[in-house]
């Protein structure tokens, strides 16, 4: 369903990624797995249109991305949750919900988001800025699912959540893959990541180093050490 090829990206003189190629199927969760500095953030960028590529293809559903603005990428289903949820405070919750609808130019079912999301119905009246941490990353994700996506991009959406939001953000990920959503999930809980995911790759200084299905990395000497603390 995604297909990234040779992708190199630049920021002015700075090379940041190297010739990464990394492939999504439809159906799968697939884990993107970096140090902090490693590139996650900046392929994520670059897939959905905000950061220019230096040489490289990007492909979505047979169809050549690379370099569309983000919003025709958007308009072609593939949507990204991003690491700082990037939620309109002043607006209530409902509000950032159906702005989220805004590109499937249709009245999305808000209770769909309710269901999986049932403190976002208590909440729905509720200015955003004043939700919980995991709350609003819960409703970042909602408007995410707003805009009909075939494939949802999810940046670091545990970060900085309770154990207890972990817990529900993730398992609300596993479940919409059952549902039938494609994900590329760019996580620093690890070893929850590889648990729920079908394939990872392995990402460091701006080159993919590893890659394979997710149970087989579970065990693989080299993430235990670097990432699982093993």
């Amino acid at each position: 369903m995604l297909d990234v090829q040779n992708l190199s990206v630049s920021y002015s003189h700075l090379q940041v990624l190297w010739d990464v190629s990394l492939e999504v199927r439809k159906g799968e969760i697939v884990t993107l797995i970096g140090s902090n500095g490693s590139g996650k953030t900046t392929l994520v960028s670059s897939i959905m249109g905000f950061v220019p590529v230096s040489s490289g293809t990007i492909t979505f559903a047979d169809m050549p991305i690379t370099g569309l603005p983000t919003y025709e990428i958007v308009h072609h289903h593939l949507n990204l949750v991003p690491e700082t949820r990037k939620l309109f405070g002043k607006m209530t919750v409902r509000e950032n919900l159906m702005l989220g609808s805004y590109m499937n130019h249709k009245d999305f079912d808000i209770e769909y988001i309710y269901s999986l999301f049932p403190i976002l119905q208590d909440r729905q009246d509720q200015y955003a800025g004043t939700l919980s941490g995991g709350e609003q990353q819960m409703l970042a994700i909602g408007r995410c699912l707003m805009s009909g996506p075939e494939m949802i991009i999810l940046d670091e959406p545990s970060l900085g959540l309770s154990p207890k939001y972990v817990h529900t953000v993730l398992d609300t990920i596993s479940a919409l893959n059952k549902e039938g959503l494609t994900i590329l999930l760019v996580e620093q809980n690890v070893k929850r990541a590889l648990e729920i995911s079908h394939r990872a790759y392995i990402i460091e200084n701006g080159r993919i180093v590893l890659s394979g299905p997710a149970d087989k990395m579970l065990h693989d000497p080299h993430v235990k050490e670097a990432y699982l603390g093993m």
